[in-house]
């Protein structure tokens, strides 16, 4: 718990966006969503952020965050993770890693961040301190997977599709009789992916040419409605380097904000690609997007995402207006920057 005499007063009055009220539980009552957040964590700071967007959504009661898996294939990736979580005040939120995975290389954010101390003491707590101590991700995809009610899960995936492939392709196990397509199936009922690019622009986006295969097998066989947060939305939305320096100074050391100054010379603005897809997973229905007709995504030869209408295709992606751009930026600031177990 945050000392009030630490909070800023705009942290503890209720926030209304161009007439949408950030509420603190559900506003139509209904339960929070069981959401599995996977993430390249440690190659841009957008995941961070998008992490801090779920941790406030879960403590208005909106979301609960299941799980946090991993593609990112650098040890330290999970111990910021868990000293993330830790801060939020759900250090018991279970964290996989993927093994043989994508970009092992090191990130200044994350080396930095975990390795700050005060006073001897780690600046910022947690009690994992190497992904070599955490579960491998598919494992425990189909643990939580199968300990969760049919049709209620909702994954976010915002990094390589190297975990969810892999938990597709997963056979039946002790924790469940079901295949991992089979258990995916039964157990989910949305992906929101940060992935591709869906305007005229010929791109090739990270997230999917780093794991060219592993987004093929995803967009192919994924079983449940699909929808993709393409590279234009992130894009055109940023999340401005003034409300790091303004609002997160509630505490002393905030690691969101100290890991956003590590990341690039600062001041800078970051567009907000990771964060639309948390966005839209949580609250598909606040108008914050609009969606394209139904139809089937696909990678080509040159890595890059096509888009073909179908009436009965699964996948859709987000459209978003001038107006709901505004929005959209006004909604993540104020949750990315929402203090743990305080009230906007």
């Amino acid at each position: 718990m945050i000392a009030p005499h630490r909070l800023r007063p705009f942290a503890l009055t209720i926030i209304v966006v161009a007439g949408v009220c950030l509420a603190t539980v559900p506003a139509n009552g209904s339960k929070p969503v069981r959401l599995i957040f996977d993430t390249d964590i440690g190659n841009d700071i957008d995941d961070a952020l998008a992490l801090g967007v779920i941790h406030a959504l879960a403590s208005r009661g909106e979301c609960e965050l299941l799980a946090v898996t991993i593609s990112k294939d650098n040890d330290e990736a999970a111990a910021f993770v868990d000293a993330v979580n830790h801060f939020y005040g759900r250090g018991d939120t279970p964290i996989g890693v993927v093994r043989n995975g994508k970009t092992p290389n090191d990130s200044r954010y994350l080396h930095e961040t975990v390795a700050a101390q005060r006073d001897g003491q780690p600046m910022f707590p947690r009690s994992l301190d190497s992904g070599a101590d955490a579960p491998e991700a598919t494992a425990l995809l189909r643990r939580v997977l199968a300990e969760q009610p049919d049709d209620s899960v909702v994954f976010v995936v915002v990094g390589f599709s190297t975990n969810v492939a892999r938990l597709l392709e997963s056979p039946p196990d002790d924790v469940s009789p079901l295949s991992g397509a089979d258990l995916v199936a039964r157990k989910c009922r949305l992906l929101s992916i940060m992935a591709g690019m869906f305007s005229d622009d010929r791109h090739k986006e990270y997230n999917v040419f780093v794991d060219v295969p592993a987004a093929r097998q995803v967009y192919a066989d994924w079983p449940t409605p699909i929808v993709a947060s393409g590279y234009e939305i992130g894009r055109a939305i940023k999340y401005p380097a003034e409300s790091i320096e303004r609002d997160y100074d509630y505490v002393d050391a905030h690691p969101l904000s100290h890991a956003y100054r590590l990341y690039h010379d600062f001041p800078y603005d970051r567009e907000t690609w990771d964060l639309t897809s948390v966005l839209y997973a949580v609250h598909p229905d606040r108008g914050y997007f609009d969606v394209s007709d139904r139809g089937a995504i696909t990678v080509d030869d040159e890595s890059v995402t096509q888009f073909q209408t179908s009436e009965t295709g699964q996948h859709r992606y987000l459209i978003a207006t001038p107006e709901q751009r505004v929005r959209v930026l006004e909604a993540l600031v104020q949750l990315a920057s929402q203090p743990p177990d305080q009230q906007p």
